[in-house]
Order: structure tokens, then C-alpha cells, then sequence
């Protein structure tokens, strides 16, 4: 127990009245006084104003003068003599129930200032700073704080205490118990809110009657209502019918109309055949003419290739025609070398003869004129000689011509060559050229061509699908700053960039890839962009220390996007442009430039250093002229007179092909005719040769005396010419390999030859198909054109006068049908026929219909006077306002049911309650009487209001006999009565409790008993006490918790 006291001892309390000051409150002109935080005793004489502090606290904590029961009005608390009273209250505001101990700190103050016609209350922070002068805010801290002065439990004042102590009715016993669980409060809320429900019902009953009337009359009302209907609805039905004969007679007309119109369409309906005739003859003639133009084209281009097919085809002539020069000499030398060897075989044969005819013969043999031999002999070796010289001549003069047509034919192959470079170089520049003049007309054809045309195009027609538009081709948005002379270095370093779209997210990117599959364009480059984001700002310690110009710095876009893709994509910001090449080599590896990526000079080269690794790349070839030049129009020129040079310089080539195709022709005549001479003079010499052996032969033979020497002679020269034969025959074969050689070159030439000109052959029948295919369709594009103009004539004669004949009339009976409509729409809006509903009726149906109507009418009507329509004004008025009503009761109906369901909770919550809090409190009565050994029940009786208390004391345990509190001495009177009180207390909640002369009716003993019993329950329930007793209370035991004042004696 001494644990729990000092735990909530030292448990910070909010809501603990830590001083009171009065000043000029009632019996006090000024006074202070400090509380402690647990049991305090204020003492004093009757009449020392120990009550005015309770008194005080409760004005200060907002109770008014009456629930004092000390005074009627406030400023009857006003000091006699003074002219305001002022009460000063500071409580403790700490632990965790502190309210807003940001603003109030640990001490809130109270001060309520009462005049004699206003009194105000001020809420102070802990340093005395006003803080709030509002009720509302006094009523937060009352509520948050629970501190209800009005509860008998919390501020038991003088009054309260005697009547607590002295009574003995039950009834009265009820009521303080009733009070002080706040019951009473409860209770009295929901019997006012109960009264409140009833009285709502009754009026709401009230309103339910008072309608009531009302409805009967609508009754009778809609019942007359219904007696007139049948009059009304004949009158409509003659209105209606009305409204249709006028209708009637535009709905005729239609009808002509619609019949008109179906001939019309039916004769239009021949225009779409005559015109898909026309137009099918149209289509024909521009496809045929579209052939007619691309057959041209191709025939142009078949030419063109034949042409080269010609050259090929001349130069594998010539060459194969050298390779069977070739063949043919080496067959020939074949031939006179075996030929030769004939001769030398034939030789030995006849020598041998000789040796024959010298043994047979010797002897008959006669002497002959040695001088005329001799002379013949001579004259043959002169003749030889000459002959042979002759030969070689020719053959040297062979060799030379052989040599010289051999590069003839080499000078004629690289001219052709040459021819077919500058035809290549001219085409190259014609459509450079036509590039150029188209990029002239449209600048943006020079990032694209045609397909990026097709392209925009394309985004054009499919522009509402895009998010934003896209920006692009990015050249298109790109010029040059200050002239043209970057312009190759830029075409260079960004050139790949040019020819891109940007956009500005990926469904974007799609679609932009559909149009540009769509536009047939292949390979488009999209770069994916925020075009939100602004031009981006380079800082200059950021860009390349360098007096040389930038490639972001000879550019300029009015677009920021296009300018932030080409830094964050192409790095332009960090590309240096030079001139020539050793300055760039300088730039990019010399002078270690920060921040530097890449060089590139005018001609084109890249130059960049990565780590310790210097790279030098050449320019691209396939990068033609700058597409960022302002004009086209220099460039053109100069492409247009290199053009005029290659032409020249390929006329040149023709001229000096031509020159030496005629000089190749007139060697190879001269070849062939030097051949026939070398040929003729081999033979001359050949012949020359066997007569001068022969005679040679014929003179050893008449000049040698002896046959043997003569025989031998001729054995040694048979030895001879046989071994002249071997080796002539060994020289044969290497002959016979060379001309295999050459034979099998001249059949794969032929080969070759007989292939290109059966390719050739190929061609030119395509070509001369090409050209009859041409004269075919030429045929065809006259006769599409005579069939057009035959489907126009019948067009324009025949289709189209009938068409103008039967809208005219169709215009005729569309005035009619105006002029009808017109008339029948001063009667009625057609929408209201149509809501009617037509049922085709005749005019003259609808007036014999209508004659009938009217005639039934006039007899209907004279049965009632009254208008119809101000009836039905009448019953609308009264309807809605029944209806009205009727909601409207209906609503309140509701709220109240809900209020009545609310408060039927309530109630089953509220009668729970109290039957809790009558159990807690038997129990805690037990509790309290049990420290004395005794005893006892508690009945309350929520029916008849009254409460009685029943003790049982320890000598009347063995009977069993319970008393009456009226039965018991005074002293267990006054310690029953004072454990029912605290039994109250601990069913309450409050950070102080007063308790005004709550011994006035004890005798000492009683006293003493009670006192240790209030201060022992003061101290283990842990709030702030104040007990005030004009008695002396010494025999209160001694504690530090425990604060003992003593007032001043009043003044006499």
C-alpha cells in the first residue's frame, strides 16, 4: 500500500489546485493560499471565511452565484465597500492528461474578475501571459480536466454536508447518490429529449390530419375530371385529324417525290457505270501509259546494257582472235617443222638411194665439167644466202608488228576502261546534280528524299493520334551560323543525325514507325525526347578550352528540343571544328584539351584520343555534299562543269579508242601479210637448200675417184641429218605441247565467247521483245484512248440530258411539296405527326373521318359547361401541393423515428448503467465497512427514488440482525454515513475533492475515527483533498502528503 501511495504521490497530476487568491471576495479584502498536492486541512474559527474558498473555486471554474447556494447573483460576492471582486486559481498542468502544455505549460491560471455589472474569465499560461478570455475554452478544461464543482462528490459544500449527514430519508439519500454518479444529469437529458419526441409527434400527427380533407377533394375533383375526358378526346381526335389532312397532302406529294427521285437514281445509277467505263478507260490509258514510259526506260536501259555487252563481247573477239593467231602460227610451225623433218627423212632415204646407185653405178659414172659445177654450186649458195636473209628480215619485222599489236590491244582495254570510269563518274554526278535541284526546291528532300515526303505525309494524315507532333527529320530544323564554310566539317560529325524524328514517348515511337512503314521507309531513325524540357544551359568550364569553333556553335535551331538532342545524343557541345589536317592533329593530340570528344577538319578526317590510343579516321566516302548549306546553287555548278569535263575527257577516250581500233586493224594486216611472205620465203630458202645439196650431193659423187670414200661420206652425212631429225622431232614435241596450250585457251576463249553470246543473244531478244512489247502497248494506249473518248460522247449526249430533264421535274414537285409544307406547318410541327403516328390514310379518307368527329362533337358538348383545362389546372395545383405536403411529413416522420430508436438505446444503456454503478456501490460500501469489521447493504430502488443503507455490527453476527442507520449510535452513524460517502468517491473521477464541515454533527470519538479513515483513503486514492473543519484537528496523524492551515481569528 505505502508503494501505491508513493507512486501516486510522485505520479504528476493535471487539474491539481496548486494556489488560490481572493481579493475583495467576500469576507476577504486579500487572501492567498497554498494547497499541497494531496490531503490539505484548512482550519479557522466560524467566521474566519474557510467557506469562501470553496465558494471561490466553484465561481472560478464557471458555476453560477445560485449553485453556490450562497448568493442569487454573482456580484453579491463583491467585498461591502469595494467595487469588484477578483479570484485568482492556479492549477497544475502536467502529466499526460496536460491540456496543451505547448501553450499553457505546467501551470494553467484561472482568473474570474466580478463587477457590478460584468464579470469575465481569463485563461493564463504558467507565466502569467493571457492566453484566451473565451467560455468555450474554460469548458474544454472543465470537460478535458473533469472537473464538475456542481458534483456533491467533488465540492461537498457546507450546506451539501449537513443536509448529507443529518438526513436520514431515503429519498434524500437517492438524490445525493443520483447527483453525485451524475444519473441525475443523464436522466433529466434523456426525459427532455423524450418530452421533446412527443411533442414532435403530436404535431407531425396534426399535419397527417390536416391533409386529410384536402385529399377527399381531389378525389371528387379527378372523378369530374374523368366525366369530361371523353368530350376532350373526341376534340383531340378532331385536331389530330386535322393536323393529318394537312400532312396529308405534303406526304402525296412525297410520295411523287420519292417515286421521282427513284427515277432519277435509277437513271443516275447509269452515270457510276459510264463514268467506272470512263474512268476504267482512264486508269487503263495512265497504266498504259506509266508501261509505255517504264518499257522506254527499260529498252534505254536494255541499250545501255547491250552496249556494255558489245564491249565485252568485242574484247573477248580480240582476245580470242590473238589466241587463234597464236594456235594457228604455232600449228603452222608445227607443220614446217614436220614438214621439215619429211624432208630430212626423204634426205636420208635418198642418200641412201645415192649409196645404192654409187655401188651399182660407180663404174658408169662419168666425169663431168668441174668448172661448171663449181660455178653452180656458188651461184646456188648465193641464192640461199639472199634467201635467208629475206627470212630474218621478215621474221624480225613479225616479232616488231606481234609486239606492237600486243600493246595496241592493252592501250584499247584500258581506254575502255577509262571510257566506262567517266560514264560511271558522269552518272554519279547527274544524279548528285538532280539530288541537288531537288533539294534546291524542297530543303527537306536532302534529309530522306522522296520517303521522308511520304513520310510527313503520312504523320500529316495521322497527326490527331500523336501525343505531340513529331519534330523531324532534325536537318530540316538546322542551319548554319555565319555562311556555309563548316558545312562539311558538320556533315561529317552529325550527319547521322540529321535524317531522325524526334518524339516524345514510346507509343509515339510506334506510331511513327507505322507511317513510316507505311511510307515505305526503311531503317528511320526515332529518338525519344521530353519535349517539355527547356534548352539546356552549358556551363563554360563545360565545353572544350579552345580558340576553334565548336559544332554547337556553327549550328542554330529556333527549336530547343532538337538542340538538347543533338548535345545529349551527338555531343555536339564537345566537337571542335578545324581546317586542314595538321591543325586538327595539333588540336586533338597536343594541346590536351579538357572536355574535348572529337575533331573534324574540312576535308572530313575524325581525329580522337581515348586514354593513350590516337585515332585518325578517313573521311566516309559515302558522305556526299553538305545538305546544311544555305544555297545549293555553287555546288550545282561546280558539279555541272566536272560533268562537262568528264564528258570531255570520255570523248577524248572514244576518239583515241577509235584511233587505235584502226591502227589494231592495220597491224593486224600487215601481220597477216608478213606472215604469207615469211611463209613463202621459208619455202624459197627450203628449196634453195635440197638444190645446193643436191648439186653439192651430185658433184662429190662425179668428183670422188673412189665409190667407198664417196659411200662413207654419205654414211657420215645420213648420221648427220638423222641426228638433226631427233633433235627435230624432240623440238616437235615441246611444239606439240605448246600448241595443245594454245589450243585449249583458244577453245576456252571460244568457250567464253560462244557464252557472252549466247547471254548476249539473251539480250538482244529481250530487247527486240522490249521493243515489240512497246509498239503492243503503244497499240493498246490508242485504242484505250478512242474507247474513252467513245464513253465520254455517251456521257455528255445521252446519260446526262435525261438526268437534267427528270431533276427538273423532280424541282417542280419539290416546290409543290415547300408550299405544302409551308401551310401544314402553320397547323402542326411535323415531330407531332410523327408522334400521333402516321398511318397512311388518304386526304380524302381523313375528311370524311373528321366531317363524322365534328357532327358527334356538337352533341357531347352541350352536356357540360365547365373548361375542361381549368379543371386540370385546379387538380395539378392541389396535387402537387398535397404532395407536397405529404413528403414533407414524411420526412419529419422519419427523423423522429430515428430520434425515437436513438433514444430507446439510450435508455437501455443509461437503466445498464445504473445498475452497474448500484452494484459498485454495495461493493465498495462493503469494502470501507469491512476495515471495522462490519458489514452491510446498500438498496437502491430506481422506481420509488430512494435509497436505504443496512448494517450489520459484529455483536449482532450470531443473530443475524441487520439495522437501520436510525438504529445505530451516533459514532456508527457517522462511519456508516462516511464509507457510503467514499464509497461515492471511488466511483468518481476528479483531480480534487472539498469537503465543507463533514464532522460538523461527530462527537471526538467519532471524529478521530473518521478522520484516519478519510485521511488513509485521501492518501491510497491518490487525488487532491481539501477538508475544511472548524475543529481541532490534532489528533490528524503526521505526513509529509499531509498540509495543515490554519485561518486567521475574523476581526471583531
Amino acid at each position: 500500500m505505502n508503494d501505491h501511495i508513493s507512486g501516486a504521490f510522485h505520479r504528476p497530476m493535471a487539474g491539481v489546485v496548486k494556489r488560490i487568491r481572493l481579493e475583495n471576495f467576500m469576507c476577504h479584502s486579500h487572501l492567498e493560499i497554498e494547497l499541497g498536492d494531496s490531503v490539505n486541512f484548512i482550519t479557522g474559527q466560524n467566521g474566519s471565511g474557510k467557506s469562501a474558498i470553496l465558494t471561490a473555486l466553484c465561481v472560478a471554474f464557471g458555476c453560477r452565484a445560485k449553485g453556490t447556494q450562497r448568493a442569487s447573483t454573482l456580484k453579491d460576492f463583491i467585498k461591502t465597500g469595494c467595487s469588484y471582486a477578483n479570484v485568482h486559481v492556479e492549477i497544475k498542468n502536467e502529466g499526460e492528461d496536460a491540456l496543451k502544455p505547448e501553450i499553457y505549460g505546467d501551470v494553467i491560471i484561472i482568473e474570474r474578475r466580478i463587477s457590478e455589472s460584468t464579470s469575465t474569465t481569463v485563461l493564463k499560461d504558467h507565466q502569467g501571459k493571457r492566453v484566451t478570455n473565451k467560455k468555450e475554452e474554460l469548458r474544454e478544461l472543465v470537460e478535458h480536466l473533469n472537473i464538475d464543482v456542481e458534483n456533491p462528490c467533488v465540492i461537498m459544500s457546507q450546506d451539501k454536508s449537513r443536509e448529507f449527514l443529518h438526513s436520514g430519508n431515503d429519498k434524500d439519500k437517492f438524490k445525493f447518490f443520483y447527483k453525485a454518479t451524475l444519473l441525475q444529469q443523464v436522466n433529466d437529458l434523456l426525459e427532455s429529449i423524450d418530452q421533446h419526441l412527443k411533442s414532435a409527434d403530436g404535431i407531425i400527427c396534426e399535419l397527417e390530419a390536416s391533409i386529410r380533407p384536402k385529399e377527399k377533394e381531389l378525389l371528387e375533383l379527378q372523378e369530374k375530371i374523368k366525366n369530361m375526358e371523353h368530350v376532350e378526346e373526341i376534340t383531340q381526335q378532331v385536331q389530330q385529324l386535322k393536323k393529318k389532312l394537312a400532312w396529308s397532302w405534303v406526304y402525296d406529294v412525297e410520295k411523287q417525290l420519292q417515286e421521282q427521285s427513284f427515277k432519277i437514281e435509277k437513271l443516275k445509277d447509269r452515270i457510276p457505270t459510264c463514268q467506272s467505263k470512263i474512268n476504267s478507260q482512264t486508269d487503263l490509258v495512265e497504266e498504259l501509259r506509266a508501261h509505255f514510259t517504264k518499257k522506254k526506260n527499260q529498252i534505254a536501259s536494255m541499250m545501255e546494257k547491250t552496249s556494255e555487252v558489245r564491249r565485252m563481247k568485242d574484247e573477248l573477239q580480240q582476245t580470242l582472235a590473238l589466241a587463234t593467231k597464236e594456235k594457228l602460227e604455232l600449228k603452222e610451225e608445227h607443220s614446217r617443222k614436220s614438214n621439215h623433218i619429211k624432208k630430212l627423212v626423204n634426205r636420208v632415204r635418198l642418200l641412201e638411194q645415192q649409196v645404192h646407185d654409187i655401188h651399182e653405178q660407180h663404174v658408169k659414172n662419168t666425169q663431168a665439167e668441174e668448172s661448171e659445177i663449181e660455178e653452180k654450186v656458188k651461184e646456188l649458195e648465193h641464192e640461199v644466202e639472199v634467201a635467208d636473209s629475206m627470212l630474218s628480215r621478215l621474221k624480225e619485222e613479225e616479232s616488231v608488228l606481234l609486239e606492237i599489236l600486243d600493246q595496241v590491244v592493252s592501250e584499247i582495254r584500258r581506254i575502255a576502261e577509262e571510257i566506262e570510269n567517266c560514264d560511271k563518274k558522269n552518272r554519279e554526278i547527274s544524279s548528285l546534280i538532280r539530288e541537288l535541284n531537288q533539294h534546291q526546291t524542297n530543303k527537306v528532300t536532302a534529309f530522306g528524299g522522296e520517303r521522308v515526303m511520304n513520310l510527313l505525309r503520312a504523320i500529316e494524315r495521322h497527326h490527331r493520334r500523336f501525343k505531340k507532333p513529331p519534330i523531324g527529320p532534325v536537318g530540316a530544323h538546322v542551319t548554319l551560323v555565319n555562311g556555309d564554310m563548316w558545312a562539311p566539317a558538320v556533315e561529317h560529325a552529325i550527319g547521322n543525325l540529321l535524317n531522325a524524328f524526334i518524339v516524345t514517348d514510346h507509343k509515339d515511337s510506334l506510331l511513327l514507325r507505322t507511317c513510316a512503314k507505311e511510307a515505305n521507309y526503311s531503317y528511320l531513325q526515332i529518338i525519344i525526347y521530353d519535349f517539355s524540357r527547356p534548352r539546356l544551359n552549358i556551363p563554360h568550364h563545360m565545353l572544350p578550352q579552345t580558340q576553334h569553333p565548336t559544332t554547337l556553335s556553327v549550328i542554330h535551331s529556333e527549336n530547343h528540343t532538337v538542340l538538347n538532342v543533338l548535345v545529349d545524343m551527338g555531343h555536339v557541345e564537345r566537337q571542335v571544328l578545324v581546317k586542314d589536317y595538321d591543325g586538327g592533329k595539333a588540336v586533338a593530340f597536343d594541346q590536351r584539351i579538357s572536355n574535348l570528344k572529337e575533331v573534324y577538319t574540312l576535308d572530313g578526317y575524325r581525329m580522337f584520343s581515348r586514354a593513350s590510343v590516337q585515332t585518325i579516321l578517313p573521311p566516309n566516302k559515302k558522305i556526299r555534299a553538305p545538305r546544311l548549306c544555305s544555297s545549293f546553287n555553287d555546288q550545282i555548278k561546280n558539279h555541272e562543269r566536272n560533268a562537262s569535263n568528264v564528258q570531255e575527257e570520255a570523248q577524248q577516250f572514244r576518239r583515241r579508242k577509235r584511233e587505235a581500233e584502226e591502227k589494231l586493224q592495220n597491224l593486224q594486216d600487215k601481220i597477216k601479210s608478213v606472215k604469207r611472205r615469211c611463209m613463202n620465203a621459208e619455202r624459197n630458202v627450203m628449196e634453195k637448200k635440197l638444190a645446193l645439196n643436191d648439186v653439192k650431193n651430185s658433184y662429190a659423187a662425179e668428183a670422188n675417184v673412189s665409190p667407198a670414200s664417196t659411200v662413207d661420206e654419205l654414211h657420215q652425212e645420213i648420221s648427220k641429218v638423222q641426228e638433226d631429225i631427233e633433235e627435230k622431232k624432240a623440238l616437235l614435241e615441246t611444239f606439240q605441247v605448246r600448241m595443245y596450250e594454245a589450243e585449249s585457251k583458244a577453245r576456252d576463249l571460244k568457250v567464253s565467247f560462244e557464252n557472252l553470246c549466247e547471254s548476249a543473244k539473251g539480250e538482244m531478244d529481250a530487247f527486240e521483245k522490249a521493243e515489240k512489247d512497246l509498239t503492243n502497248i503503244e497499240q493498246e494506249l490508242h485504242s484505250a484512248e478512242a474507247n474513252k473518248v467513245h464513253y465520254e460522247g455517251v456521257m455528255k449526249k445521252k446519260v446526262l440530258p435525261e438526268i437534267k430533264e427528270a431533276e427538273a421535274q423532280y424541282q417542280e414537285l419539290k416546290s409543290l411539296r415547300e408550299d405544302s409544307f409551308k401551310k401544314a406547318s402553320i397547323i402542326c410541327p411535323e415531330s407531332e405527326i410523327e408522334a400521333i403516328g402516321w398511318d397512311g390514310s388518304t386526304p380524302e379518307q381523313l375528311s370524311a373521318q373528321i366531317t363524322r368527329l365534328n357532327q358527334r362533337l356538337q352533341q357531347e358538348s352541350h352536356r357540360f359547361s365547365e373548361s375542361i383545362d381549368d379543371l386540370r389546372m385546379l387538380y395539378g395545383k392541389k396535387e402537387r401541393k398535397i404532395q407536397r405536403k405529404q413528403q414533407s411529413n414524411k420526412a419529419f416522420r422519419e427523423k423522429l423515428s430515428t430520434c425515437q430508436r436513438a433514444l430507446e438505446k439510450r435508455h437501455t444503456k443509461f437503466q445498464r448503467n445504473a445498475t452497474l454503478l448500484r452494484r459498485q456501490l454495495t461493493w465498495q460500501f462493503n469494502n470501507h465497512l469491512g476495515k471495522k469489521g462490519i458489514s452491510g447493504k446498500i438498496k437502491i430502488s430506481y422506481e420509488e427514488r430512494t435509497l436505504s443503507v443496512e448494517v450489520k455490527l459484529p455483536q449482532d453476527a450470531s443473530s443475524g440482525n441487520v439495522r437501520d442507520t436510525r438504529g445505530l449510535s451516533g459514532g456508527e452513524r457517522s462511519f456508516s454515513t462516511l464509507c457510503f460517502a467514499l464509497a461515492l468517491h471511488d466511483m468518481t473521477e476528479a483531480p480534487f475533492r472539498a469537503m465543507d464541515e463533514f464532522d460538523v454533527f461527530m462527537d471526538a470519538v467519532s471524529r478521530k475515527i473518521s478522520l484516519d479513515t478519510l485521511v488513509d483513503f485521501a492518501l491510497a486514492q491518490g487525488s487532491q483533498w481539501i477538508f475544511i473543519t472548524p475543529h481541532d484537528i490534532s489528533m490528524v496523524k503526521q505526513g509529509e502528503r499531509i498540509k495543515k492551515q490554519q485561518m486567521a481569528a475574523p476581526r471583531s
